[in-house]
């Protein structure tokens, strides 16, 4: 997907579809992130969490952070991102990046490859975070991966896994939750 900014982008793929937006941003908002790009998260210090909602770079987000996005709509579509809508995890959410895993160097594999094995790693630590085998939960999961620009222009290499509720929002960590 094309940008009009050259900015990279990050591919999101998800176990039942593809995330939409959630958020809507105020004009002022809007205007500025079209002129200035996404920023980081506001987080607090020391412990990095995300103190306030922002529309956040995707290269800022990270482990335990919760964002505001719509539930999985339609199964093995994959869409492009430059930000997310992070949130407290105090606050009303629809995911949460609960992994990482880092490719390896290298030419880019394709994007079918970078799919199948963020969603593969996504799927053998969802278990021992949410505390039940995907089958028995009633969560989902997606990965968000590098896109082919992101890989060679940023030397992204990091896939992010997510988990939420298939509708509706949650409110603090799914860690544990055995839902």
């Amino acid at each position: 997907m094309a940008t009009t900014r050259p900015r990279s982008v990050r591919t999101v793929a998800v176990a039942a579809g593809i995330l939409t937006s959630a958020l809507l941003l105020s004009g002022c908002g809007a205007i500025v992130d079209s002129v200035f790009g996404p920023s980081e998260a506001q987080r607090d210090e020391p412990g990095g969490e995300v103190t306030a909602a922002s529309d956040a770079d995707v290269f800022s987000i990270q482990v335990g952070d919760c964002v505001n996005e719509a539930a999985p709509a339609e199964a093995e579509e994959t869409v492009e991102y430059e930000s997310l809508p992070v949130v407290p995890c105090a606050d009303p959410h629809t995911g949460e990046v609960y992994a990482e895993h880092e490719l390896p160097a290298g030419d880019f594999p394709g994007d079918q490859a970078v799919s199948d094995t963020g969603m593969e790693h996504c799927y053998s630590v969802f278990e021992e975070f949410v505390g039940l085998s995907y089958e028995e939960s009633t969560l989902e999961f997606w990965a968000m991966f590098p896109s082919q620009q992101s890989w060679d222009m940023a030397d992204d290499r990091t896939v992010q896994c997510f988990v939420g509720p298939v509708e509706d929002t949650v409110t603090g960590t799914l860690k544990g939750a055995a839902v």
